[in-house]
């Protein structure tokens, strides 16, 4: 009936039909905002939500009280500004790393080892930095001391990847004699000699290696304590908000970052003054890291462990006294009250282990993992649980380990991959010529494409949600690996330059949904209670820390085993082609291993 209606109105009918809905839609906003367009927008960034029933949390001393109410969108961006400088920083990190080891003469196959490094450090410490930070007890909280020093290592960082060269060569490194005049784009890059000798620096070498492992490290240990800072200074009601506004604000910050380094910083005064591209992208990024660091730390105070301990007591002598008045206490005496009200006072002075923090501060599992008693995850655990865990929670494990193998070839070869594969350059090629500068091109060209990835990530995670409920998570899941899966495998085969910046949009698609299902369904099945007929785990209980602890380690596993693949595949392919196709058939893979999952109806 609607259809012979609109064809008897014709294309005019229908546009005011449409102009009409439109209108009816404007006038019930207007009733319902009188203010206007203006204040719609200022209430969302800067008005404070209300709950409908306040939560039941006191503190006595005001300093803490900004803790205990809901926070405005700004305030939860400046809360997760420091995620937006970690990504600036991951984005100048994989973008130019690689091909600042293959500009300095280090092989492919040993190029790719040196991510080894960083994976072989985070697998076992970052448990211990875990429990570390739940026992911390310096009077700034339990967080931004984690935040501040993890930070020390990202500048570090910043500052020797792209100088480690010029370090190299004030330490008595040879300079190239092969240089052609014509500085390189991407900054005092050494070409690589024409000699079969060994043609490269080892002081320079050392240096930017040891800049990559203190990035790369730091970068990755940093982005826990962010998040559990976030969840200890709100509330419950804003959680949700809050881990939303973290992503967007990580997005956000990747797209910007793979921006700055896909512009020409040479032919800019900025170039000249910071000597080079690469310097000049790198000291961008540290100074906006600083910034956005420096937000975060100083939005919110946090509430010291020894008076956590002490709320915590003081509820338990609360809770106490009522139920004193509801039963018959005739037992206890009145010293033992008063020993009782001391000990709330003075107890968590001489408590052995950590009480059980309260609501406002829960434990986040990446950075804070603990078993289901409340004890901190200790590295035998950690490594039994890895082991011995049930088997639906290893079909998750696998899959989130394919997950993060796909992604890291992507993440961290791609604009090698642009530059050689599809430009055509030769990073080993002498200083101006157009072999290299060809390369050097496809490597700001590839940042662009990143910079597509970071934005489609972004968007995609704001609307995830929304197609879990619509669509169910087993469909989200395969579906987002398979779309990842056919975007590398068309690139793969087309190597065009739209192609880069086209397919890189799955990509986004590939790390929303890795950051998000994995976690979803641990959550769902400790919820459902899964674990109490699956068993598993170290002869006790599981606690959600802890699996989540073991599956966020996929990523460390992950980028461990790409690094040692991914030289050979280059090898035995003859071309930088196998990133995207190792990419293809590792999507592929997980793929086939979330159909296996257990969904519980999810």
């Amino acid at each position: 009936m609607a259809d012979k209606l609109h064809e008897y109105q014709g294309v005019t009918g229908r546009l005011h039909s449409a102009r009409d809905k439109y209108k009816e839609k404007w006038s019930n906003f207007k009733e319902q905002h009188p203010r206007g367009v203006k204040e719609v927008v200022r209430d969302s960034l800067f008005g404070i939500p209300s709950s409908d029933e306040p939560p039941e949390r006191v503190w006595q001393d005001s300093a803490y009280s900004d803790l205990f109410r809901r926070k405005s969108r700004v305030e939860l961006m400046r809360i997760s500004a420091a995620v937006m400088g970690i990504e600036f920083s991951y984005a100048g990190e994989t973008a130019f790393v690689s091909p600042t080891l293959l500009q300095i003469g280090v092989p492919h196959q040993q190029m790719t080892l040196v991510w080894a490094l960083s994976p072989l450090i985070g697998f076992f410490m970052t448990p211990l930095l875990g429990s570390l930070s739940d026992r911390c007890k310096s009077k700034y909280g339990r967080r931004r001391p984690f935040i501040v020093l993890m930070s020390f290592g990202v500048l570090l960082g910043l500052i020797l990847v792209p100088n480690g060269e010029a370090i190299g060569y004030a330490l008595g490194d040879a300079r190239p004699t092969n240089q052609t005049g014509v500085p390189s784009v991407l900054g005092p890059r050494s070409s690589a000699l024409e000699e079969a000798k060994e043609n490269y620096h080892p002081w320079g070498v050392l240096f930017t290696v040891l800049g990559t492992v203190f990035l790369d490290f730091d970068a990755d240990a940093c982005q826990s304590p962010a998040r559990a800072y976030l969840l200890d200074v709100t509330v419950p009601e804003d959680h949700a908000k809050g881990l939303s506004t973290f992503t967007v604000m990580a997005g956000l910050g990747g797209f910007l970052g793979y921006a700055l380094g896909g512009i020409n910083w040479d032919e800019t005064r900025l170039g000249d003054f910071f000597g080079g591209h690469v310097r000049a992208v790198f000291s961008l990024i540290t100074i906006i890291f600083i910034v956005c660091v420096s937000a975060t730390v100083t939005s919110f105070k946090e509430i010291p462990l020894e008076e956590l301990n002490y709320q915590d007591e003081f509820k338990k002598l609360a809770q106490t006294e009522r139920n004193q008045e509801s039963f018959d206490a005739g037992d206890e005496t009145a010293s033992e009250k008063n020993n009782l009200k001391k000990n709330a006072t003075y107890g968590s002075l001489n408590q052995p282990e950590i009480g059980t923090p309260p609501p406002l501060a829960p434990p986040l599992a990446p950075l804070a993992p603990e078993v289901a008693h409340g004890e901190p995850l200790s590295l035998s655990h950690y490594l039994k649980s890895i082991v011995m865990m049930p088997a639906s929670l290893r079909v998750v494990c696998l899959t989130n380990l394919f997950c993060w193998m796909a992604h890291v070839c992507y993440s961290l070869y791609f604009t090698d991959f642009v530059g050689e594969a599809v430009f055509g350059g030769n990073p080993a090629a002498p200083v101006g010529s157009e072999s290299r500068v060809e390369y050097e091109a496809g490597v700001r060209f590839g940042c662009w494409g990143m910079a597509m990835y970071s934005l489609s990530c972004a968007c995609y995670s704001t609307i995830i949600e929304r197609l879990i409920k619509r669509f169910g998570a087993k469909r989200v899941y395969v579906g987002g690996l398979c779309t990842y899966s056919c975007g590398m495998f068309l690139l793969c085969a087309i190597r065009a330059r739209a192609a880069v910046l086209l397919f890189s949009w799955t990509a986004g698609v590939m790390y929303s949904t890795l950051f998000t299902m994995p976690y979803l369904l641990v959550a769902h099945y400790h919820a459902t209670g899964m674990w109490d007929s699956a068993g598993g785990g170290c002869g006790q209980e599981r606690g959600i820390g802890t699996d989540v602890a073991v599956v966020s380690s996929c990523v460390f596993v992950a980028q461990l085993l790409v690094s040692v693949i991914m030289g050979l595949a280059v090898k035995a392919m003859g071309t930088t082609a196998a990133v995207v196709a190792v990419a293809a058939a590792l999507a592929a893979a997980a793929a086939v291993t979330a159909t296996k999952i257990t969904y519980l109806e999810l």
